[in-house]
């Protein structure tokens, strides 16, 4: 027997695969009324929906609503094909039990259907009367204030007794009998055959969370109705959308609650029942906002209609229901609930649900298509859209369960055990698992290696090759050193007689100058290298193991870094004495060094570049040229010579000063600046030197990018390598320390209970899903 004949006496079928048809069906049937009245459908004594057992001609039993005698539900097939998808229902019910019950956040996306609308849709009131009986809390303002998982199960009445069922000894409720009762999940085997105390238990359970000012709070309270009367369903009541917070209200209770609300409907696999009330504008519905935020096609949503009774004369939502206005894949249904004064008469469901039937019966509008109008109709169908959404989700739950199982037993087992065994072996092996880790991380033979980023070693390579040798090499020995001052310093360092060839001392004093800024970078590559290993040693103590043991996480971080400083002084003075090495002693017999004759030919060969030689224009061969004869020096060369104002260092000096003033010999000044041009003897030495000390400067950057290196792998990476263990051993290894060492931490303990709670309530979950095929 298929799905759709359980809606025989719906006079159609809803499934979510058919939907779209369904809507279009809708809409032909609601724009194609007759003019002639309908014949309303017989009149039954009792309008609550009962599938227990099939129709009787000797006795009144409980009918579906509304349907006529041709199409009455055949309650044969339904029952025997409804047990079968109703216990897929019961299925995710006690999923949700599993993990109330344990007290962990469900990791499982289960199929439910999620009931929002402002505060005066009358949320409350379709619930009751889904239910068929009072049993939530009423009042002004915000009255639900956590969520209520309301699992409605139906059970086959038990036999009665000359027509009169069991009574309820101590009741306060009229229509309490053993039929019907309530099961609250947090007070277990307890049964409220009184449902005036199930509306008092929601309101004390409610206050014992969030007192009783206006606060809402996330933690469900999770219901189970047992009744003949109720199709098996799961519903979550929400708190109402409001606006504007009113006496106590927190200032943010509109953000509250509409947060809590988006918690629930974002999830793929919950279903949407918008309340929104008939007599407002449609497009100002906050429950229907709301909706379209996560489900923007309407494709999960369903639409219901409250206050359809109070609509203006004239008006109805025949429109909102042929999907003119905002159209929903599942359609909407109109329902009639109690009236404010209704329920202060306390008025009764069953008397309610009469009146909503003769309402649509009666009323020109619906009275053609009463049978897709008013509660027994909406129970029927929000039960079969949720078999069918749970039959097509369940095998995603069953992998979802499987994964989250594994996921959770797999950290359970990295936390490790509550129970320790001995102390010292505890501390002895970790300490040795820390110094073998540490020295396959700096080889690079961790198993654990990136292939998006360096880690380990690699970064210091990184250091030496990247870093340090580009920042040596881009260190230029002239950036500070202008000609003019080498020009000072070449007069400076030949004392009273001017130098004949460029001057050695000179040349030292510049290129030790220049050696010594080589020592800034090259103790900024030791500090690189002290940030990379701490770098490292993060990594490392960032491990599930230590962060189970706090106080020895700190311990063995705080004696590395005290080891990795210890070993920083020997590699620092290391590196500065590479530095003060190179500047003790100039070698300037380094085979790769320029020297003074090289470098005097080629400053001559660019003053003085020789002449093309010039061409036979017939041979093609070079004419010989007879060089020209020196002439010899003259006394009006010399005259010239002295009488010149030429450039050079102190041709600034005479340059203003007329001829008296200069045979006066006036005294220096007391300082003495370069001020005049280069001659062409300073420029040619102040060349002659630049070149010298480039040359020598190369050597000397080769050499700190080669030395500098292996002295910091020596003083600081290998030996931390090699004596890790050592240190470790002779810091840590302490009999006194051991058990404060190994004091677990608080979110160890707490993550640990979080995980085996996972662990326990995943696996009884997994054992449900495998009961069903």
């Amino acid at each position: 027997m298929s799905w759709q004949k359980f809606l025989a006496g719906s006079r159609r079928s809803f499934s979510p695969a058919r939907s779209s048809s369904v809507v279009s069906q809708d809409r032909v049937a609601l724009e194609s009324e007759d003019s002639t009245p309908a014949t309303s459908p017989p009149a039954t004594d009792n309008a609550r929906l009962s599938i227990s057992a099939p129709p009787s001609p000797t006795q009144d039993s409980p009918a579906t609503f509304p349907a006529t005698a041709s199409r009455q539900l055949r309650y044969e097939d339904a029952v025997q094909d409804s047990e079968l998808i109703e216990s897929k229902i019961r299925l995710v019910n006690k999923l949700q039990d599993v993990f109330t019950t344990v007290g962990v956040n469900n990791p499982i996306d289960l199929p439910q259907i999620v009931v929002v609308g402002s505060q005066s849709s009358g949320k409350s009131s379709v619930l009751e009367n889904i239910v068929g009986r009072d049993f939530l809390p009423r009042g002004s303002g915000i009255v639900t204030r956590r969520p209520l998982v309301l699992q409605l199960i139906n059970r086959p009445a038990s036999a009665e007794t000359n027509g009169q069922s069991e009574e309820i000894e101590n009741s306060t409720d009229k229509a309490a009998n053993a039929d019907e009762w309530g099961e609250f999940l947090h007070i277990p085997g307890q049964k409220f055959y009184d449902f005036n105390k199930i509306r008092d238990e929601i309101s004390r359970e409610t206050e014992a969370k969030v007192g009783r000012n206006a606060g809402i709070s996330p933690a469900p309270i999770n219901l189970r109705i047992y009744s003949p009367n109720v199709l098996t369903l799961t519903l979550v009541d929400l708190p109402g959308l409001t606006r504007v917070p009113v006496g106590d209200q927190p200032r943010d209770i509109e953000r509250q609650i509409k947060d809590m609300i988006l918690k629930y409907i974002t999830k793929s696999n919950a279903i949407i029942l918008a309340v929104t009330a008939a007599n407002i504008d449609l497009a100002n519905s906050d429950g229907l906002k709301l909706a379209r935020e996560v489900d923007p096609e309407g494709q999960r949503t369903i639409g219901v209609l409250t206050k359809v009774d109070l609509m203006d004369e004239g008006t109805d939502v025949v429109d909102i229901l042929a999907g003119r206005i905002i159209p929903l894949r599942m359609g909407y249904v109109p329902v009639v609930n109690r009236g404010q004064r209704d329920i202060d008469n306390k008025k009764p469901i069953n008397a309610s649900l009469e009146a909503e039937r003769a309402f649509f019966d009666n009323h020109k509008a619906y009275r053609n298509k009463s049978s897709y109008c008013g509660t027994p109709y909406l129970a029927r169908k929000l039960n079969l859209i949720l078999m069918m959404h749970i039959k097509q989700t369940l095998p995603d739950i069953k992998a979802r369960i499987a994964s989250s199982l594994q996921k959770y037993s797999q950290e359970l087992e990295s936390l490790g055990p509550s129970l320790l065994g001995n102390s010292a072996n505890i501390v002895m092996n970790i300490i040795i698992e820390f110094s073998q880790e540490w020295q396959t991380v700096l080889d690079g033979n961790n198993n654990e290696i990136s292939g998006s980023e360096l880690s380990g070693g690699a970064r210091i390579s990184f250091v030496f090759h990247e870093l340090y040798s580009n920042g040596i090499k881009a260190v230029d020995p002239f950036d500070q050193t202008k000609d003019e001052q080498i020009r000072t310093w070449l007069y400076n360092s030949s004392g009273p007689s001017p130098a004949l060839f460029v001057g050695t001392q000179a040349f030292e004093m510049i290129v030790k100058r220049e050696i010594k800024r080589l020592e800034e970078p090259s103790l900024k590559c030791v500090s690189l290298v002290y940030d990379e290993l701490v770098r490292i040693l993060t990594q490392l103590l960032a491990k599930q193991l230590y962060r189970r043991y706090p106080t020895l996480k700190e311990k063995m971080h705080a004696t590395v870094i005290a080891f990795f400083k210890k070993a920083m002084e020997p590699t620092n003075k290391l590196v500065k004495d590479l530095i003060s090495m190179e500047i003790c002693y100039i070698n300037t017999a380094h085979p790769d060094f320029l020297n003074g004759h090289r470098a005097m030919a080629i400053v001559n060969e660019r003053h003085n570049p020789k002449p093309a030689p010039a061409v036979d224009p017939k041979s093609g061969k070079a004419i010989a040229s007879t060089p020209a004869r020196a002439a010899s020096p003259s006394l009006s060369g010399a005259d010239a010579s002295l009488n010149s104002e030429g450039g050079g260092f102190f041709g600034s000096f005479f340059a203003a000063k007329n001829k008296k003033k200069a045979a006066a010999m006036e005294p220096p000044p007391p300082t003495l600046k370069a001020s005049g041009t280069f001659s062409d003897r300073e420029q040619m030495e102040v060349e002659v030197i630049k070149l010298l000390i480039s040359s020598y400067y190369n050597i000397v950057k080769r050499t700190m990018i080669d030395m500098v290196p292996k002295a910091i792998m020596l003083n600081l990476v290998q030996f931390t390598r090699s004596s890790m263990q050592t240190e470790l051993l002779a810091n840590m290894y302490r009999q006194a320390e051991m058990d404060e060492l190994l004091k677990e931490s608080d979110y160890t303990l707490r993550r640990r209970k979080e995980c085996q709670q996972m662990v326990e309530s995943l696996s009884r979950a997994s054992e449900i899903v495998s009961q069903v095929q």
